[in-house]
């Protein structure tokens, strides 16, 4: 087996190895490459070349007799035969032989109970900034007596050949659960990373009782901490981004007996049109240390053009989570009050908020809704409903009713107040109506934080049988039911029915699963709106 490398193991490799080097170190390799800029707020930009995205189709476990009847086969995770990542796992080792390699030693999961210590070997200097920002740094007492619990290699020079070594095509990411191996090569997109640590901890957390969250989490004056869910481009990062409210993290959460905690120690925020304006600490934690990918420059400078979406609309900045004032560290809090179900719901359907039942709760985070926009992927020419299971599908080892049970069991046991929020489009869909304003939809999670809306008269719309506010502080009533926004009611009426049926269409797949009181909160797709 290849030797988990150590500073001491390094002849084992190269004579070219760094570990754990300062990042000022880091930045300064990557600018002698050629692989990356300094912008004038000291950032590095980085390009992450072929893939501007994560490959999900291109994702592997390695099928065993180990993992054979416990994991969910089928779209989401791709098996892969022992044999074949045997193979590729020795072409690899052979690649990194004489290479510049760069090591860095870290922990996921802030709550020490369900630590896992991962040790990283990384081709490109930059991508070890990022795991330097993204997980959790051990101090140096730790870090010598680091003993890693997995080894992740990153090689995105190293292509694979399909024939031969069993994958989809060059670019793979593959998890090896008895090994305790995760390689990742033929592609730079440093959210590869990121993600294959979640998919790991969303595989051993759920077997210890500890639900493994795609969330983000922010904590009150009071101590009441809040939840947010949803899929990329729904908000997670800029609404927990609360200067009100202290940041816990931004996107991944476990809950156990004590209460919540970050899986990481830093941020991964998107910043396409990014402005201090509407983002004040997302704009302020852009500065030296941190990683910016896919964005350019304004001509003859090095001022970052965050409008430009030319490369990718996946412009993206990882930095640690001490860049945000008053973040929480060790980011760990108490069990959630609040939960946020986000979507971007492109249709102009949804309501901005509306309060939700259990079954409901149930029923919308099994869906895992938003919706795509024209324009973002080739061939999208209107809405397209995106449907992810438990608000992040492609990172769920196990089905996604196990996630969904113990999601449920939690929420009753602490009595958890629910919302769902649409920051999408109102008015009529994406090309027709306008955007959520970002200032409402910040006035309406705060009057749902606040308790404002405990005693506010409430509307049932008909075809979700979602409780609508009728009166949010700071927002104009004709925002609240879509249905009013519309300047014809009859189209609004269509459009909502056909989302419903695509609602329903979706879950047919967890209908077999799914209890009484869970499917009791499917649309009604014929309901005749009133109002």
């Amino acid at each position: 087996m290849f030797p988990i490398v150590s500073p001491a193991m390094r002849s084992n490799l190269t004579d070219k190895v760094y570990a754990n080097l300062p990042v000022s170190e880091l930045i300064e390799h990557t600018l002698r490459a050629g692989q990356g800029a300094l912008a004038d707020n000291g950032a590095l930009v980085v390009s992450t070349g072929e893939f501007t995205g994560r490959a999900p189709k291109d994702k592997f476990v390695v099928q065993d007799s180990f993992t054979e009847s416990l994991i969910w086969w089928g779209e989401v995770n791709n098996p892969l035969p022992a044999e074949k990542f045997e193979w590729l796992y020795q072409r690899m080792r052979a690649y990194m032989q004489n290479k510049t390699l760069y090591l860095r030693d870290m922990f996921a999961s802030a709550r020490p109970n369900y630590r896992i210590r991962i040790r990283i070997v990384n081709e490109l200097p930059w991508h070890n900034i990022f795991v330097r920002n993204l997980f959790i740094e051990p101090s140096p007492q730790e870090r010598e007596q680091f003993e890693p619990d997995y080894l992740m290699i990153v090689m995105p020079g190293f292509r694979a050949e399909p024939k031969i070594d069993g994958t989809r095509q060059h670019n793979f990411t593959i998890l090896n659960l008895s090994r305790r191996l995760i390689l990742i090569g033929g592609s730079a997109y440093a959210g590869e990373m990121k993600k294959s640590i979640f998919t790991l901890l969303n595989y051993l957390l759920p077997q210890r009782g500890v639900m493994p969250m795609h969330c983000s989490a922010n904590v009150g004056a009071n101590g009441d901490v809040a939840l947010f869910f949803g899929l990329s481009g729904t908000g997670k990062t800029t609404l927990s981004a609360d200067p009100e409210r202290r940041l816990i993290g931004d996107d991944e959460h476990g809950w156990d007996e004590e209460g919540i905690f970050n899986f990481e120690g830093g941020c991964y925020a998107k910043c396409i049109n990014l402005s201090a304006e509407k983002e004040p600490q997302i704009w302020a934690a852009i500065r030296y240390g941190t990683i910016v990918e896919n964005v350019t420059f304004f001509p003859e400078s090095r001022t970052i053009n965050f409008d430009d979406a030319s490369i990718t609309e996946n412009t993206r900045a990882a930095y640690p989570l001490s860049y945000i004032p008053g973040a929480v560290i060790p980011s760990v809090g108490g069990h959630p009050k609040h939960i946020f179900l986000l979507t971007a719901d492109a249709f102009g359907v949804l309501p901005p908020i509306a309060r939700l039942t259990k079954a409901q709760t149930m029923y919308h985070f099994l869906s895992g809704y938003t919706a795509k926009v024209a324009g973002t992927e080739a061939g999208v020419k209107e809405p397209q409903a995106t449907f992810s299971a438990c608000f992040g599908q492609a990172f769920l080892p196990l089905h996604p009713t196990r996630y969904a049970e113990l999601f449920g069991e939690k929420i009753q046991k602490h009595d958890v107040r629910v919302w769902l929020i649409n920051t999408g489009w109102t008015g009529g869909p994406y090309g027709v109506g306008r955007r959520m304003p970002l200032p409402y939809t910040r006035a309406m999670i705060k009057a749902a934080l606040s308790g404002a809306l405990d005693n506010v008269p409430y509307y049932t719309e008909p075809i979700f049988g979602l409780a609508i506010p009728e009166a949010v502080p700071g927002v104009p009533s004709e925002y609240l039911i879509p249905r009013n926004t519309w300047p014809d009611s009859s189209q609004y009426d269509k459009q909502a029915t056909h989302l419903a049926q695509l609602f329903r269409q979706n879950f047919e797949k967890y209908a077999d699963f799914a209890s009484e009181e869970i499917k009791s909160a499917q649309p009604n797709p014929v309901a005749v709106p009133t109002s």
